[in-house]
């Protein structure tokens, strides 16, 4: 599942190739907004907001959100067009394609900012506040701690993989209670770090070893053993929101 780093990562590819740009081809692949034509007006900015994606073009902005199964496709042409395309972008020889985006609306460039009003501290962002992430984490003692990392109104860009690692270098289940761990402010601070140090990173690393098969110290690993330990991984759940932990090493 995209999270933080990997919106920011699609973010700065876009820019790379399409800042400055003015757009030859502008095909928008959704009902409500077919009828948009930004062909003729320049590519000001790319920027990621949390796990949400802003295209300026002119007066305009192109939102989205990956969701679940969403991603970017950028490069020269040909860059594959089909029945996923959500919305396809072209300058020049540079094409851009929206695949299976959850989300994409055209919105008033000098009103996007109202889609991400409700999001925490940008653990990406120029907005990064490690105290008042602490607190906005802190607010709720009694709330499973993997429930909170995951709310977007607490600190934007955790998914479910930063979630279940974090847990587990903090030491705590996913379902102990937010009072349980001692320092909220370290607890950001790892999780800004984490995503930083990924943020150029398609696949992403929190132990430090970056061997295939050896980035991750739970997401992914249930019935493997505990890379500390030795203890069997647990996991629960199906979809998108898999837990998955060390018995012994979480409490």
């Amino acid at each position: 599942m995209p999270e933080g780093d990997t919106v920011w990562h699609t973010a700065a590819v876009l820019r790379e190739h399409l800042a400055g740009r003015t757009l030859t081809r502008c095909d928008v692949r959704v009902p409500r907004y077919a009828t948009v034509d930004l062909t003729g007006q320049a590519v000001d900015e790319v920027l990621s907001r949390g796990k949400h994606l802003f295209i300026r073009v002119g007066r305009a902005s192109i939102h989205s959100h990956l969701k679940m199964d969403g991603s970017w496709r950028v490069g020269d042409r040909p860059v594959r067009v089909d029945h996923r395309a959500r919305i396809v972008l072209e300058a020049g020889s540079v094409r851009a394609v929206g695949v299976d985006l959850g989300v994409l609306e055209i919105l008033d460039r000098d009103r996007d900012g109202d889609a991400v009003a409700h999001l925490g501290p940008d653990l990406l962002g120029p907005d990064w506040d490690p105290a008042l992430a602490a607190a906005n984490l802190a607010a709720q003692p009694d709330r499973p701690l993997g429930q909170a990392l995951l709310d977007q109104r607490v600190l934007a860009g955790i998914g479910n993989v930063y979630c279940n690692e974090l847990c587990f270098v903090s030491g705590h289940l996913p379902t102990a209670p937010v009072s349980a761990v001692a320092d909220p402010h370290r607890l950001v601070s790892r999780a800004r770090e984490m995503l930083w140090q990924n943020r150029f990173r398609w696949n992403r690393c929190t132990t430090g070893d970056t061997r295939r098969g050896r980035q991750l110290w739970v997401y992914g690993r249930g019935g493997q053993s505990c890379r500390r330990c030795g203890t069997r991984i647990c996991y629960a759940g199906t979809g998108e929101r898999v837990t998955y932990w060390c018995p012994s090493c979480q409490r």
